[in-house]
């Protein structure tokens, strides 16, 4: 019997200890987002429903921003400029800590909430990255912070910001060229993901840019020694890049998207376009493959006796990691400790892996210790990066989803319409309202997040990779 008791005893000391760890407004917060829970479910179902795309999120922005103003922030729509970005803050003086919230989902992914592949509708968009989880846990964090400002327990300003077009088009680099976190002192963020850690791996800079060859039409069989073919140019430019893959570094990365090779077989094209991108995990290493990917545009264009047009679209640097508010937040998460589920969320992670050919271990949500940073991450990009060379940022992935899911695909849809993205939802929404009251509470820490910041960032100088206004209806 004593055998028996034994584990259940260091279980509850355990638990005990942690308790005892989390300050009064630690507490109060995790009871605020306990008490918005419903409400903050409902605002990410909502949003994975509408399911809008880059600079379209007209639905998403407002049930985000109108929740904010019911709960007494005050709310400012259409800044920098994009109709459907908007901030939300509550306070005043320092510190002025953000928050980030993303609501943008991805074209074609449309998706049941099931563990097979079931599209709600053919065709139509769907959140697999997250998007409806990421804002709605933000703007809960947020709501939290307020209260506690309001009734005297924390001082200074808490700023949510909802972000738009994260999937294309990177909404962050033209508010951040607006000046939107200029006041702002340490930043916070997370994003969805398959595992919870405090995030302090940096991600991929890229640029994007869309290339357009001009030609001259004619009938390809009757008189095609008349026509001036858009679409030969267009093939020997990707040929060409397809070439010059094995030249550039191996931690570089050229993608692109054939939007327009021509209408008809019979008719010699007068018109093509592709989006073109480049990647690296360093800026200064992506820019000359850029401009020298542009050349070949050039070269192409040349070959084929045709006219062309490069346009740049935006690029985003990598990120700038912080890992001393990374070590803030990895604190909270182990106070936190894991996620647990029930035997049918188990069963439907399972039901997940299986459709997607990954091991049936089901879910990943220990808390891991803080990992080392390494020099070329590999992996994604993400707007949040021209943030975080603008402000100290502090970023954390929650589990949504089984281990090995992938991403940007039907199966996190079908998680984050559920009960499994909601308890990733809500934990994330606890881990980024702790560590803001960190922040609030210790203006030493907050120097301490600021001081790595100024010391990674060094002499390099920020400059937004745009030129012009945000393309909005360029979808």
């Amino acid at each position: 019997m004593k055998k028996l008791l034994l584990p259940t005893f260091f279980c509850l000391l355990c638990f005990n200890l942690g308790a005892q760890k989390m300050g009064k407004n630690k507490k109060a917060v995790v009871n605020a987002i306990e008490k918005h829970k419903e409400n903050l479910i409902k605002l990410s179902d909502s949003i994975w429903e509408y399911a809008e795309i880059a600079f379209e999120e007209s639905k998403s922005a407002e049930v985000l921003a109108s929740y904010a103003e019911r709960n007494g922030l005050n709310v400012t729509r259409g800044v920098a400029e994009i109709p459907t970005a908007f901030t939300a803050t509550y306070g005043s003086g320092k510190p002025v800590i953000s928050i980030l919230g993303e609501f943008d989902a991805l074209p074609g992914l449309s998706q049941k909430t099931m563990p097979t592949k079931n599209p709600m509708v053919e065709g139509a968009p769907g959140h697999g990255c997250g998007h409806n989880m990421f804002g709605a846990a933000s703007l809960g964090a947020a709501i939290a912070i307020k209260e506690q400002i309001e009734a005297g327990n924390l001082k200074g300003t808490v700023k949510f910001l909802g972000t738009p077009a994260e999937e294309k088009y990177f909404a962050k680099v033209w508010m951040v060229e607006a000046g939107l976190w200029d006041d702002v002192d340490v930043n916070v963020s997370w994003h969805p993901g398959a595992n919870i850690e405090a995030d302090v791996q940096s991600t991929l800079s890229l640029i994007d840019f869309i290339v357009e060859f001009y030609g001259q039409a004619a009938h390809a069989s009757g008189d095609p020694w008349n026509g001036r073919s858009a679409s030969d140019a267009l093939e020997l430019y990707t040929t060409g890049i397809n070439y010059y893959r094995e030249h550039i570094r191996p931690t570089s990365r050229i993608h692109y998207h054939i939007q327009d090779g021509g209408q008809v077989v019979n008719v010699v094209p007068d018109y093509s376009k592709l989006w073109v991108r480049v990647r690296d995990p360093k800026r200064k290493v992506m820019m000359p493959t850029y401009e020298h990917v542009k050349k070949m545009a050039e070269g192409a264009a040349i070959m084929a006796n045709v006219d062309y047009k490069i346009s740049l679209v935006s690029g985003i640097y990598e990120m700038l990691v912080n890992r001393a508010g990374g070590e803030i937040m990895q604190n909270n998460l182990e106070l936190l400790g894991p996620i647990t589920y029930t035997e049918e969320e188990i069963v439907f992670g399972k039901g997940i892996q299986k459709a997607t050919s990954k091991p049936e271990v089901g879910f990943d949500s220990t808390i891991k210790p803080l990992k080392e940073t390494e020099e070329n991450p590999g992996g994604g990009s993400t707007d949040v990066a021209d943030v975080s060379w603008n402000v100290p940022n502090i970023n954390l992935s929650v589990t949504t989803a089984p281990k090995d899911t992938p991403w940007h695909s039907w199966a996190v849809v079908a998680c984050g319409g559920m009960s499994v993205g909601h308890k990733g939802m809500i934990y994330a929404s606890k881990a980024m309202a702790m560590t803001m009251v960190d922040l609030f509470e210790d203006q030493k820490l907050v120097e301490k997040v600021k001081e790595e910041f100024k010391t990674r960032k060094g002499d390099q100088k920020y400059e937004a990779m745009i030129d012009g206004p945000p393309p909005i209806g360029g979808n």
